[in-house]
């Protein structure tokens, strides 16, 4: 997400210093997230910081917190607003983590929760939400309890790994070709694509 552009620093709020952090991390990883850093990307002073957190700890923990929890649950409400069918909220989640740049961030928090038992936690209960919020899914399309939890687990550590993609492919296409391999064989899918049966006259 970009930086507010001409947003009045009496108009940021303690989302903005949040999301800030977030696009830190992702370009510079927790050593860059400095509260100068911080305010820099925003253009405004450091002042403004304390209107919204005590200290730069708390701040830390808030940013922590809000990965797992206020942002996690508004991404899932938009996936279930936007997407009808199980198979179509897979892909919309699909879509919408790529367009927040998620994986890159899932990235910078794991290799933060490495350094901190607190954002540990945090990021334990952000890939547990998914992997609920996947397995629900898949369960939908007909796989079982064992099935779906696998097919949500490759599909969320295909997303979040910090494997090389290949090229020369697109990564949206790849990431579809992902879809289509851990849905192949839903019995929901396939019920979809049974013809209908046609009844005959008089019969």
């Amino acid at each position: 997400m970009p930086a507010p552009q001409g947003k009045p620093a009496a108009q940021l709020g303690r989302r903005d210093w949040l999301e800030a952090g977030q696009r830190l991390l992702r370009t510079s990883g927790v050593a860059g997230l400095k509260l100068r850093a911080l305010a820099a990307s925003l253009s405004i002073s450091t002042g403004s910081f304390y209107h919204h957190f005590t200290d730069f700890d708390a701040y830390l923990v808030a940013l922590a917190k809000y990965y797992s929890g206020e942002q996690l649950a508004a991404n899932i409400g938009a996936v279930i607003r936007d997407a009808q069918t199980p198979y179509e909220r897979i892909l919309r989640a699909s879509q919408l983590a790529r367009d927040v740049a998620l994986p890159e961030l899932m990235v910078a928090m794991r290799a933060w929760a490495r350094r901190d038992a607190r954002v540990a936690a945090e990021v334990a209960t952000l890939e547990q939400g998914l992997m609920d919020f996947l397995s629900a899914c898949f369960t939908e399309l007909g796989f079982g309890p064992d099935e779906a939890a696998v097919r949500a687990f490759v599909m969320l550590s295909a997303a979040s790994g910090e494997v090389t993609h290949p090229e020369p492919h697109d990564r949206s296409l790849f990431g579809v070709a992902i879809i289509d391999l851990v849905c192949g064989g839903a019995p929901a899918l396939r019920a979809r694509k049974r013809p209908a049966r046609v009844v005959a006259a008089g019969g």
